[in-house]
């Protein structure tokens, strides 16, 4: 045999045993550490809803909400006050992202959302609309976002909808500014 033969199996190592002990200790430790994560997120949830515990119940969606203007499908992605589009609301499941169901008619605009509270935006409490880009926790291109600002007690808020037809928004905003100036008009006139 020669010699670089020999120095060549005499470094030969077999393969190290996994410390499966270890293996799994880390493991543990690194799914309590995304545990505790989670619930710390959702008690601050917790918690930014009780310092939120002064909003009002949201009004209802009438039985017969009158005869729709205009409708449209697609996600509601939250509500936050007024100017301040990081500051989420999440009192009385304002917070709660879902699919929404549209409809502008006289009384307002009804917001359905399945498996979420729905709630009724009175065309009195309606203080605008406009396209924007963002809202908390969530950013898309410019205009894709309709933003419906709007009075509830004693907050203005401002609430993200983005349409299944995102073309619809700028017709969303003609008809909700003209509701609401309509009833500017109407509410100076009878003072």
């Amino acid at each position: 045999m020669t010699p670089a033969l020999i120095i060549l199996a005499a470094e030969r190592k077999s393969q190290a045993v996994t410390d499966w002990a270890a293996r799994v200790g880390w493991v543990v430790g690194l799914l309590l550490f995304i545990a505790l994560l989670y619930w710390l997120m959702r008690e601050g949830w917790k918690w930014r809803g009780t310092l939120q515990g002064d909003l009002p119940e949201l009004p209802a969606v009438p039985d017969d909400p009158g005869e729709p203007r205009l409708t449209t499908t697609g996600r509601y992605h939250g509500s936050t006050t007024a100017g301040q589009w990081l500051d989420r609301i999440v009192a009385q499941g304002l917070g709660t992202r879902s699919r929404a169901e549209l409809t502008l008619t006289e009384q307002g605009v009804a917001v359905v959302r399945p498996g979420a509270r729905s709630f009724l935006i009175p065309a009195a409490a309606l203080r605008g609309a406009r396209l924007d880009k963002g809202i908390a926790g969530k950013v898309l291109a410019e205009g894709g976002l309709l933003v419906i600002t709007w009075q509830h007690g004693d907050r203005t808020i401002d609430s993200g909808f983005r349409s299944d037809r995102a073309a619809e928004h700028t017709a969303w905003v003609e008809a909700l500014t003209h509701l609401h100036d309509q009833h500017s008009n109407d509410t100076e006139g009878a003072r």
